[in-house]
């Protein structure tokens, strides 16, 4: 999605929404890729220091689309490093949120893609097959399916259920 956004202007339209189809991520995360700006429906990845979901998600086709990584916020393993954002790009992701931590800083912020984690380290994970798919998640507290619509700028994060 190239159109401009802003999620402040979303929060301004949206703040007496309460009836959850409009929501916001804490600010609890930092953009390490390169695009600072990036939008588009979610797909969902949810896995605790095994990232093998998101290798494949990555390595297929994302039209578009964000994905959203619920690594149960572990800051013991990164969900994602240099190669796997590349492919991100490669296969035409807009962008991924990770709930956990990322590595490869330098080659991060060369990825034509949008990436939010919560911090960095070193350690990759183990394969091991693990995880789900395309299920509904929690992060941070907040509610995020598959199909929802997920906006990420400067200024923070939003999810509505429906195009915005």
């Amino acid at each position: 999605m190239t159109q401009a956004f802003s999620t402040c202007d979303f929060c301004d339209a949206h703040k007496s929404d309460d009836s959850g189809n409009f929501r916001w991520l804490p600010g609890v995360f930092r953009s390490y890729g390169g695009l600072s700006r990036f939008a588009g429906p979610v797909g969902t990845v949810k896995c605790f220091e095994d990232n093998s979901l998101v290798k494949a998600a990555v390595e297929s086709p994302g039209n578009g689309r964000v994905l959203v990584v619920d690594g149960a916020g572990s800051l013991r393993r990164a969900l994602l490093g240099g190669q796997l954002a590349m492919a991100a790009a490669h296969h035409g992701w807009a962008g991924l949120v990770i709930n956990g931590c990322v590595r490869d800083v330098a080659e991060l912020a060369q990825a034509q893609v949008g990436i939010l984690a919560l911090g960095l380290v070193p350690m990759p994970t183990d394969r091991k097959g693990q995880g789900l798919a395309d299920v509904p998640l929690q992060v941070q507290g907040v509610s995020v399916r598959p199909g929802d619509w997920l906006y990420a700028d400067a200024d923070g994060v939003v999810i509505s259920s429906n195009r915005l």
